[in-house]
């Protein structure tokens, strides 16, 4: 997920109300960023305690082992490093649920890859399924808050905070997706889905996903709109105004003449827009400028802007070599 250092005044209550349940003489948690991801396709943020780190007895990770499945091998994918590896792992399927994670995983793989410029480059893909065991199924306050379960990486709605606003957020134990994740030749992507109908996501260095959600899918779209393509959010908040540098981000910019994106402008846009600045991007209402009024940086079920599906589309092509053109037949 894109990080920011910027305080949200909309979300300051929230934060301080979390920080007042400190015990007097303890130390505040320490906090981060997460979007939350709405049931109407828009975006907030809220800040959220961030889990501690896990240790086992000797203080040291345990190895994690797990089945690996190859969903799809990519053209020529025999090489890793010339395919894009994306890999799910589950979190609180036991072994009687892996047929629901098989299926989740197919699922989520195909909405994801009907979506440009994913669609076009779904042959250049490695999908790797790790069959992650857990001893009990479902995850943390599912379906009620205090609901806990024994699963394998920790992944639980509310994401540990007090603010009913994180209700949707599903987190997971970062370090342990990755562990899990590393089992596969190669992971350039992680994708953790939760066992449960519970709408409800997460970004971060893993994105997270409920299984069998119908719409949750498209919150790990979002999210490789940042971890991919290095996208920005396009959503802004009230009263927020942006005085400085010009963004590093392709998808954003201070200028509101658009001339960072001077062969788009006039041009129809993938998601039903036309390239023309529109304020109000990356968290301000004023001060910085997107290139669409609705892009999926925006809005979940949207599609990537032209600026931002090509931005991808660079990603892709740094990472899968340029296919071999079609040879003539031999006489």
């Amino acid at each position: 997920m894109h990080r920011s250092r910027l305080i949200l005044p909309a979300l300051t209550v929230a934060a301080l109300a979390l920080f007042a349940q400190v015990p007097a003489g303890g130390a505040a948690p320490a906090m981060e960023w997460r979007e939350v991801f709405n049931e109407d396709g828009s975006i907030t943020q809220a800040l959220t305690p961030k889990a501690p780190a896990e240790r086992t007895r000797t203080g040291f990770k345990a190895l994690a082992t797990a089945e690996v499945i190859q969903i799809q091998q990519a053209e020529g994918g025999e090489d890793p490093n010339n395919a894009f590896d994306l890999v799910f792992v589950g979190d609180g399927y036991t072994a009687a649920d892996l047929a629901t994670y098989s299926a989740n995983v197919e699922s989520k793989w195909a909405e994801l890859s009907a979506v440009e410029p994913f669609a076009e480059y779904k042959t250049h893909f490695n999908v790797w399924q790790v069959n992650v065991i857990s001893n009990e199924s479902g995850v943390d306050n599912d379906p009620t808050k205090g609901l806990q379960k024994d699963t394998a990486l920790d992944m639980g709605f509310w994401c540990q905070g007090r603010d009913p606003n994180t209700e949707r957020l599903l987190c997971v134990n970062e370090a342990k997706a990755k562990e899990y994740a590393a089992l596969a030749p190669q992971a350039d992507q992680v994708i953790a889905l939760g066992n449960t109908t519970k709408y409800g996501g997460a970004g971060g260095s893993v994105a997270t996903a409920a299984g069998s959600n119908a719409q949750a899918g498209q919150i790990a779209i979002h999210e490789l709109g940042h971890s991919i393509g290095g996208l920005a959010d396009e959503y802004d908040y009230p009263y927020l105004t942006y005085t400085g540098a010009e963004p590093r981000e392709i998808n954003v910019t201070k200028d509101p003449t658009g001339a960072k994106w001077s062969e788009y402008l006039g041009q129809p846009s993938p998601d039903g827009g036309v390239i023309a600045p529109v304020e109000g991007a990356r968290y301000y209402k004023s001060g910085l400028y997107r290139p669409t009024s609705n892009s999926i940086m925006r809005t979940l079920g949207k599609q990537f802007n032209s600026i931002g599906r090509d931005a991808m589309i660079k990603a892709f092509k740094a990472k899968i070599p340029t296919p071999t053109p079609p040879q003539p037949p031999a006489n």
